[in-house]
């Protein structure tokens, strides 16, 4: 009995199959291996085989149907391409079948969705917003709530979708995006035609839902390119996924540009109706609307094209809010004529005198509500300031006139003229300042400079001093109460002495007092002496007192312990160089019955609409209101005294003052409440920071142009 397979040949002998050749060579390890072959008699061995060649490998689709298994066989026999087709004709024969474009489009939808799941997973909302999306600018109000000025790059200021009427809201989802609130964040249709747009014509404008818009704006940047298309959509499906339909359109409507250099429509509404957001009506927030669209091409103010544009669209705009049931018919009749913009935004630059107004203001700001300057610089304060427009403009046009008298009268020395001045209230508020001729042109501020001494203005502080602390005329002996009637002595050229005897000075050198002019008084009362301004009673009558006590009670009126030099006698006359804000401050103190408060610029900060906790300054006793109460009599009489044809209904308290070597021209003095220091003195910037002799060009000390100025500024002239 044969084995199954196996035939006998002629000669009787089995003969194995020829697949039994195949399969053996197929399964062989080597490319070439010895393969039995039947000899000429039938037989076989190793003298009679032949060397065959391995058979080739299966190919790819004979393994992958071994390894799919009996199911997967038929329908990959059926997808498989057979070309040509069987019982076609023509080009047909060579045309994929209706199964194979089946299978062609659920391969690629399938590995389309894949890549769009592992793209979403893979996209991460950034957690740093673009920070010129996030950067505001920084207003400054008047102290009577009016806009005095901004400060920052971008005009913008956020504000809370709860203060942003209904009616404009609706306007901008007419004009953008409708079904905002019921989208997931994305439009399919406006995708597909903005990336087609993209690769054919290089524009991709129109076809971004609100948030897709909102994402561009505080995440990406303006590139238009089908790769940042595709991560704004990723984006925008994730921001719907995980914020508030609100906080989104809340964001859009603060971040998006509207023209005119503003971005937010709060700034928008300021720039072309002059007016809050929260003032607009329907009408004037369809233009508004308008604008998203492109404010180039929809300013009326721009071409008369712009203009028919824009009426067009804010009619249309109208019309789609009727009918998205966010516009009755009625409501809708009410706006037929076009609520026609501003020419120009209403400007509160800055500028001239008014950067300087800002300079004091966001120094005080950022001290005092502990802002820092990265976060100052990033915007959206609102800077209640403490400055009076009136007084402003009064004590500016008075310095004004002022440079031009001293202009005309000597041009070379006018040159070199400075002038600092401030008003500050009793109770401590700047009303006004004037810091130079233009910040643009002069960057420092004259009102706060420390650069000149205050001469005989310093008088004040040295009679308070004394009748404060008393006088010692023994070292270790106890004080002695002094009252304004205490005579000492007003001549000319006294040796100023200690309770040891004499005053020298480094020199070897005797030190005495002078008087303006060398003049000689004789006995004196302290009153008096102030009302007079004799120095000499008062450079011994800070010998008395102590310098350190003098130094101590000026400090405690309002001067800055940094503009005090060596305690010498010659600080009792105004070695001192305070500035005019600080002069003021401490003449207000003696106003205010002897309590001080520290001058200060800004009364209130908000930020969006939210208040900002600021630090106010405290008031302190700085002298007792009595000494305070005979200081202030002391210089009422130092001002009738000087100006003997004053309306006497007026209370004013002031005087004059004069440094030594006649750098420096001083007037300060109180009235209303308000105290306003003037100093004029001369400094060639061009050579130096020395001080030059006035030379005349401040006029005399009875009539001086401090007191021009001082008098002007307090309508007092």
């Amino acid at each position: 009995m044969t084995k199954a397979g196996w035939e006998p040949d002629e000669t009787m002998q089995l003969k194995a199959p020829a697949s039994l050749y195949v399969e053996y060579a197929e399964n062989a390890e080597c490319a070439d291996e010895a393969v039995p072959s039947p000899t000429p008699s039938g037989g076989s061995g190793p003298g009679t085989s032949r060397r065959r060649r391995r058979a080739p490998r299966p190919s790819p689709l004979a393994r992958l149907r071994a390894a799919a298994g009996p199911r997967l066989i038929p329908f990959v026999a059926r997808v498989a391409p057979r070309y040509p087709h069987t019982g076609r004709t023509g080009w047909r024969r060579w045309a994929p079948s209706r199964r194979q474009w089946l299978g062609v489009a659920l391969t690629f939808t399938g590995l389309t969705v894949g890549f769009l799941g592992v793209a979403y997973a893979a996209t991460d909302i950034p957690e740093n917003l673009n920070s010129y999306a996030t950067q505001q600018d920084n207003v400054y109000f008047w102290s009577d709530g009016t806009p005095m000025a901004r400060t920052g790059w971008v005009r913008r200021q956020a504000m809370p979708l709860k203060d942003i009427p209904e009616d404009v809201r609706d306007a901008v989802l007419a004009a953008e995006n409708a079904s905002f609130y019921s989208d997931p964040g994305i439009s399919f249709s406006g995708l597909t035609r903005a990336l087609w747009r993209t690769v054919g014509q290089g524009d991709t404008q129109g076809g971004s839902t609100i948030t897709q818009q909102y994402v561009k704006n505080v995440y990406l940047n303006q590139d238009r390119s089908v790769g940042r298309k595709f991560t704004e959509a990723m984006l925008a499906l994730k921001l719907d996924n995980g914020m508030s339909k609100d906080d989104i359109l809340e964001g859009y409507l603060n971040t998006s540009w509207f023209g005119r250099g503003t971005y937010g429509i709060q700034r928008a509404s300021q720039a072309y109706y002059g007016k809050d957001v929260g003032e607009l009506d329907a009408g004037e927030a369809a233009f508004l609307a308008s604008l998203l669209k492109g404010a180039a091409l929809y300013d009326p103010a721009l071409s008369k094209a712009n203009h028919a544009r824009a009426v067009e669209r804010w009619s249309w705009i109208l019309d789609r809010m009727v009918e998205n049931g966010t516009l009755s018919k009625s409501e809708r009749a009410r706006y037929r004529k076009f609520p026609e913009p501003l020419k120009r935004a209403p400007g509160y630059d800055t500028g001239k005198q008014s950067d300087y107004l800002v300079e004091l203001a966001a120094q005080y700001a950022k001290k005092a509500a502990h802002i820092s300057a990265r976060e100052f610089d990033l915007g959206g304060y609102q800077i209640y300031t403490t400055f009076d427009h009136k007084q402003e403009t009064a004590l500016t046009d008075a310095v004004t006139q002022a440079r031009e008298r001293a202009r005309k009268a000597d041009a070379a020395k006018a040159k070199s003229l400075h002038f600092g001045a401030a008003s500050v209230a009793t109770d401590g508020r700047i009303l006004a300042v004037h810091g130079g001729p233009d910040h643009r042109t002069q960057g420092y501020n004259e009102s706060n400079a420390t650069t000149v001494p205050a001469g005989s203005a310093f008088l004040p502080f040295v009679y308070a001093a004394a009748l404060e602390k008393g006088v010692h005329r023994t070292r270790d002996g106890a004080a002695t109460e002094v009252t304004p009637r205490t005579l000492y002595d007003g001549d000319d050229g006294i040796p100023v002495r200690t309770p040891e005897g004499p005053y020298w000075d480094r020199g070897g050198k005797q030190v005495t007092a002078h008087n303006d002019g060398r003049r000689s008084y004789g006995r004196i009362s302290l009153s008096r002496a102030l009302a007079l301004s004799v120095n000499t009673p008062f450079m011994q009558l800070g010998m008395d007192t102590g310098l350190d006590e003098v130094r101590d009670t000026a400090q405690a009126a309002g001067l800055l312990s940094s503009s005090f030099g060596p305690q010498v006698p010659a600080m009792s006359l105004g070695s001192a160089t305070p500035s005019a804000i600080r002069m003021a401050s401490g003449y207000a103190t003696f106003a205010a019955a002897g309590t001080h408060v520290e001058p200060y610029s800004v009364a209130r900060i908000t930020r969006n609409g939210s208040e900002v906790t600021l630090t106010k300054p405290a008031s302190r006793r700085a002298v007792k209101a009595s000494v305070a109460e005979a200081v202030q009599s002391a210089l009422t009489d130092a001002f009738r005294t000087a100006h003997p044809g004053a309306d006497p209904a007026i209370e004013v308290a002031g005087k004059a003052g004069t440094a030594q070597n006649d750098t420096a021209s001083w007037y300060v003095g109180t009235a209303h409440s308000v105290s306003t220091a003037v100093v004029a003195y001369r400094i060639d910037l061009g050579k130096s920071l020395e001080p030059l002799p006035l030379s005349g060009i401040a006029g005399t000390s009875g009539d001086s142009v401090p007191y021009t100025v001082w008098s002007g500024a307090r309508g007092l002239g």
